[in-house]
C-alpha cells in the first residue's frame, strides 16, 4: 500500500511530509508501559507492517519502557526508510513504580535527547515534543526555560523540528513567540473535546494537532451513538472514532497504538470509512 492510499492523505510538518494516519508505539512496551513486550517478535511484526502499509509517522519516547519501544523500533526498522519519520518526546522520566516524574531542567532534557538518539540509532531526531503538564492533563505555567533548552539543541543539529505535548492554549502561544512549533499533541477524542477551539486555531495556522488517546486510552470509548453508527456501517466503534477524527479537521494526525498486526490493519480500514452527514451529526453530539 502506498502512503497516498492511507486514509487522510498526508500533512507537512515543517519540511517533513507524513501520512496523517501514523502509529503510536507506546503499547508495544509491557503492562503500564513498563518493561518488554510479552511477544517480542509480534511487536517487531507490527512495526514492520506499519511501514509496509505506507505509514511514515511513528510516535515514541525513551520513557516508554523505559527505552523499550525505541529499541524495538530500531531493531525492526533500522536503517530507516528515507520516507519514515520518528517523533519522540521529552519532559518526563520513569520511576521504579511506573510513575512519570517531571524532568524538564536543562540537564535532564539534554540527557533525554541523547538517550533518544542512542536508543533509536539516529544522529538527529526528526521531531521532539516537549511534554508539559502531568497525568491529570495540562498545567498552567511558563514553558520558556525547557523550550529554550530544546531550541539550543536544535541549533546544535540534534533536533530537526519541535512540537508540544499536554499543553494549554496559552502555552502554545508562548511557545510560538519563542520558536516555530510544527505540532501539538494533546488528549482529544470523540468524548474528550476540550481542545476544539485550539484545533481550529492551529488549523488556521497550518500547525498539526495530534490527539493522544484517540480511542480513549486506558478507558476505551463507550457510547450508544458510536455503537449505533458503527452497526449501521458494519464497522467497529473504534474504526468509526478514527474516521471521525480525520474528518474533524485536516490538521489532525492519528497515532493509534496496537500490539496486533490484525488490529493495525483494522484501524487503517476503519479510519477510511465514509461518514455521512447524518453519521457526523450523531457523533458530534457525543462531545456536546
Amino acid at each position: 500500500m502506498a502512503p497516498t492510499t492511507l486514509p487522510g492523505g498526508t500533512w507537512t510538518l515543517g519540511d517533513l511530509t507524513v501520512t496523517r494516519f501514523g502509529y503510536g508505539a507506546m503499547q508495544l512496551a509491557g503492562q503500564w508501559v513498563m518493561g518488554p513486550p510479552a511477544d517480542h517478535e509480534g511487536a517487531l511484526a507490527v512495526l514492520r507492517e506499519a511501514v509496509a502499509l505506507g505509514i511514515t509517522h511513528i510516535d515514541t519516547s525513551a520513557a516508554y519502557g523505559p527505552y523499550v519501544t525505541n529499541r524495538l523500533i530500531r531493531e525492526a526498522l533500522h536503517p530507516y526508510p528515507e520516507s519514515l519519520y520518528v517523533v519522540t518526546k521529552v519532559g518526563a522520566d520513569r520511576d521504579e513504580q511506573g510513575g512519570w516524574p517531571t524532568a524538564r531542567d536543562p540537564r535532564s532534557l539534554r540527557r533525554q535527547v541523547r538517550e533518544n538518539l542512542e536508543t533509536l540509532g539516529l544522529e538527529r531526531l526528526d521531531l521532539v515534543n516537549l511534554r508539559l503538564g502531568d497525568a491529570t492533563g495540562p498545567q498552567p505555567g511558563s514553558l520558556a526555560e525547557p523550550l529554550e533548552t530544546l531550541v539550543a539543541l536544535q541549533r546544535e543539529g540534534l533536533i530537526r523540528h519541535l512540537g508540544l505535548s499536554n499543553v494549554t492554549p496559552e502555552q502554545v502561544t508562548e511557545a510560538q513567540a519563542i520558536t516555530s512549533i510544527v505540532c501539538v499533541q494533546n488528549h482529544y477524542n470523540l468524548a474528550h473535546r476540550a481542545d476544539d477551539d485550539l484545533i481550529d486555531e492551529l488549523a488556521r495556522q497550518g500547525v498539526a494537532y495530534v490527539p493522544y488517546f484517540p480511542l480513549g486510552g486506558f478507558t476505551p470509548l463507550q457510547s450508544s451513538a458510536l455503537s449505533a453508527v458503527a452497526a449501521r456501517l458494519g464497522a467497529t466503534p473504534m474504526g468509526v472514532a478514527l474516521a471521525w477524527l480525520l474528518r474533524r479537521s485536516p490538521n489532525i494526525l492519528l497515532i493509534p497504538g496496537t500490539k496486533s498486526v490484525a488490529h493495525l490493519r483494522e484501524n487503517v480500514a476503519g479510519a477510511g470509512l465514509a461518514l455521512s452527514g447524518e453519521d457526523l451529526a450523531e457523533l458530534d453530539r457525543i462531545g456536546s
